[in-house]
C-alpha cells in the first residue's frame, strides 16, 4: 500500500513524543531525546520536523521513503564514529534552527519549500563529517581535498553525498516536487549548508550587518543561511548541562585530530593538542568572539524582519497570497502558486525581542567557562563594544576552521 502523504510511518514511542513536545522549546535537550529514542534522535527529531509543518502531505511526501531516507542520515553521520559531528548534532541543529523560526515568528514569513528546504539542510549539514576539519584534508591532501579542491571540502561532500542519497528510489522524499520546486528546494540547500563554512564566518556576519540599515533588501536565503549558521554554533547559547557535554564531545574529536596530525607529521591544529590546549579559556574565546556576536546580529535580523513584514500593508494580497519583501520580481510569477498563505499582520516585534533566551545562556556560560580558567569576570560591556572587540580579535583567540 502506497504511504505517499501518510504521516503513518514513523510512530514514535511514548517516552519520544513526550519529549518531542517541547521541540519548539531553547531548552529543549537532544541528549535526552537520543538516550529515550534508543539513539534514533535524528530520525525521530526530522520526522516531528518536517510532520508538524503537514509537509508530508503539502509536497507530497512518501512517507515510507522520508523514513528510509533519515535512517539512511543516521547511517551517515555514524561512519567514522565521530563524538561531536555525529547524528545527535544533526539532530540538535534542526531543532535549533527550528525553534529559532518558532520563537521569532519567522516561521509564517516562508513558503513550504523554503521550510522544507531549511529542515532538509539542517539536517544534512554535517552528513557523512569526517571528525577532522576542513584544514586537516587539505593539509593531509585527502581525496576529498583533491576532489573539491581545497574550497569547502567537508560542506561540499555532505550535500553531494546526502542529494546522492535522495536519488535513491526508496528514498527520494523529493518525487512529489515540481521542477520548480526541486530547483528552488535545490539552491538553498546548498546555500545553506555552503554557509556554514567556518571560513566564511566573519564575512557572513559582516555582510549581514550591513543588510540590517535596509532590512527590505535583505535575501531571504542569506537569512535562512545565517539562521543555521548560527544554530550550527549554538551549544554555548543552551543550558550549561547541554553546552558542557557538547564542549567535551568537540575537544575530544579535535584532540583526535590532533593525535592523527601528529602521526602524519603535519602541523597540529589549532585547540587540537592534548598537551597544550586550555579548553576553558578557549570557550571564553569562543562565546566572546564567534557566538555571541553572531547572536547579535541574528537577533537584529529577525527584529528588523518582523518589523519590516508586520508594517509593510502590501504583503497580503487579496487575503490568498503572501508576497515576501526578498522576492525576485521576475521569478515572483513561477512562485505564487506554492506561496504560503498567512497573516503576516500577527508577527510581533515585540514577541521576538521578549524571547531570547540565549543571551542568558550565553552570559551564565561564559561565567562559568571563567570561574573554571580562574579567570576574573569582566565588567558589564555594550553589545556593540564586544563586538568591536571581537572583530579586532578573532584571529588571535580561535581558529576558524577548527570549528566546523
Amino acid at each position: 500500500m502506497s504511504s505517499c502523504g501518510s504521516e503513518s510511518a514513523v510512530e514514535p514511542p511514548t517516552p519520544v513524543a513526550k519529549i518531542l513536545k517541547d521541540v519548539d522549546q531553547w531548552s529543549f535537550n537532544v541528549f535526552d531525546l537520543d538516550e529515550h529514542s534508543g539513539g534514533n534522535s535524528l530520525r525521530y527529531m526530522g520526522y516531528e520536523l518536517i510532520r508538524s509543518q503537514g509537509l508530508i502531505s503539502k509536497l507530497r511526501i512518501n512517507g515510507n521513503h522520508l523514513d528510509n531516507f533519515l535512517t539512511a542520515l543516521q547511517v551517515g553521520y555514524s561512519k567514522y564514529s565521530n563524538p561531536y559531528h555525529n547524528l545527535i548534532h544533526g539532530a540538535d541543529v534542526a531543532q535549533t534552527v527550528y525553534a529559532l523560526l518558532q520563537i521569532s515568528g519567522l516561521m509564517k514569513w516562508l513558503t513550504d519549500i523554503e521550510i522544507f528546504a531549511t529542515i532538509i539542510a539542517a539536517l544534512i549539514h554535517d552528513y557523512e563529517h569526517t571528525g577532522t576539519t576542513n584544514n586537516f584534508h587539505i593539509m593531509s591532501r585527502t581525496s576529498l581535498a583533491m576532489l573539491y579542491n581545497d574550497r569547502a571540502v567537508l560542506e561540499n561532500h555532505h550535500l553531494s553525498a546526502a542529494f546522492e542519497l535522495m536519488k535513491s528510489e526508496d528514498k527520494n522524499i523529493l518525487s512529489g516536487l515540481k521542477a520548480e520546486e526541486y530547483r528552488e528546494f535545490r539552491s538553498l540547500v546548498i546555500d545553506m549548508v555552503l554557509a556554514t563554512d567556518m571560513s566564511g564566518h566573519f564575512q557572513q556576519i559582516k555582510n549581514m550587518r550591513s543588510m540590517l540599515s535596509c532590512a527590505e533588501n535583505i535575501e531571504k536565503s542569506k537569512a535562512l543561511s545565517l539562521i543555521l549558521h548560527t544554530a550550527d554554533i549554538s551549544h554555548p547559547s543552551k543550558p550549561w548541562v547541554v553546552h558542557k557535554r557538547w564542549t567535551d564531545n568537540l575537544i575530544e574529536e579535535f584532540f583526535k585530530q590532533g593525535d592523527r596530525e601528529k602521526v602524519l607529521g603535519i602541523a597540529c591544529s589549532p585547540l587540537c593538542d592534548r598537551q597544550t590546549t586550555l579548553v576553558e579559556k578557549s570557550q571564553i574565546g569562543f562565546i566572546t568572539i564567534i557566538v555571541e556576536p553572531s547572536f547579535n546580529v541574528l537577533g537584529d535580523m529577525m527584529e528588523k524582519l518582523v518589523a519590516v513584514l508586520q508594517n509593510n500593508n502590501t504583503l497580503v494580497d487579496s487575503g490568498t497570497q503572501a508576497h515576501t519583501i526578498l522576492e525576485d520580481v521576475e521569478a515572483e510569477a513561477s512562485q505564487l502558486n506554492h506561496i504560503k498563505s498567512t497573516n503576516l499582520k500577527s508577527l510581533s516585534m515585540k514577541e521576538v525581542a521578549m524571547v531570547k533566551h540565549w543571551e542568558v545562556c550565553l552570559a551564565e556560560n561564559r561565567k562559568k567557562w571563567k570561574e573554571l580558567a580562574g579567570v576574573e569576570d569582566d565588567p558589564p560591556e555594550k553589545s556593540d563594544d564586544r563586538n568591536n572587540n571581537a572583530n579586532s580579535t578573532n584571529s588571535r583567540s580561535t581558529n576558524r576552521d577548527t570549528l566546523n
